[in-house]
């Protein structure tokens, strides 16, 4: 039986999101495999923990492409972000988590376009008035994705359920981010 690579990667994801220290027999198991088998689909944790980081890299890319938060107005753009990340917090929750990843060179160039591109987004909804201005775009870029990272936590957990994940980020961090009319 061949054993799909992505399916491992998920598993992989579920267990190191909550548990950075979790051994290979956990992942292993959690993805319904032996460990000689993870070995051959992955020569070492480290080959795996770049492998996941690169997934949720990409995956994040894929969200603000499919948001177009380039395009229109910001709190909109910020919205359709909201939607297109929330189904992959999970993969955010291990990249906040795990800092293994940031000796990463590679890593580390490709989580920097997408924060670049999220920073814009919030630059350029404190230019349309629409975000808070005393807050600097670089902190709610970071606050942003913290917030996603939690709601993967809180969804794994059981503290929240998966519908409300949308939801909740975006009340949660527009009632914190939008600009109110009394404040400079």
């Amino acid at each position: 039986m061949a054993t799909d690579r992505d399916s491992v990667l998920e598993a992989a994801v579920g267990v190191l999101s909550r548990r950075p220290t979790a051994h290979l027999d956990e992942i292993a198991r959690a993805a319904g495999i032996s460990r000689a088998t993870l070995h051959r689909i992955f020569p070492g944790r480290e080959a795996l923990i770049r492998e996941v980081g690169t997934l949720g890299l990409r995956r994040f890319a894929a969200a603000l492409d499919t948001a177009r938060i380039e395009e229109g107005d910001a709190q909109a753009a910020l919205r359709r972000l909201v939607d297109a990340v929330v189904p992959d917090a999970a993969l955010c929750a291990f990249l906040a988590g795990e800092n293994q990843l940031y000796d990463d060179p590679g890593i580390n160039d490709l989580w920097e376009v997408q924060d670049a591109r999220v920073r814009a987004l919030f630059l350029r909804g404190q230019q349309q008035g629409v975000f808070r201005i005393e807050l600097s775009a670089g902190w709610l870029s970071e606050a942003f994705f913290d917030l996603v990272a939690g709601i993967g936590w809180a969804v794994q957990d059981g503290r929240l359920a998966p519908r409300d994940g949308a939801f909740s980020l975006a009340e949660l961090f527009l009632g914190g981010a939008l600009r109110r009319p009394d404040t400079p």
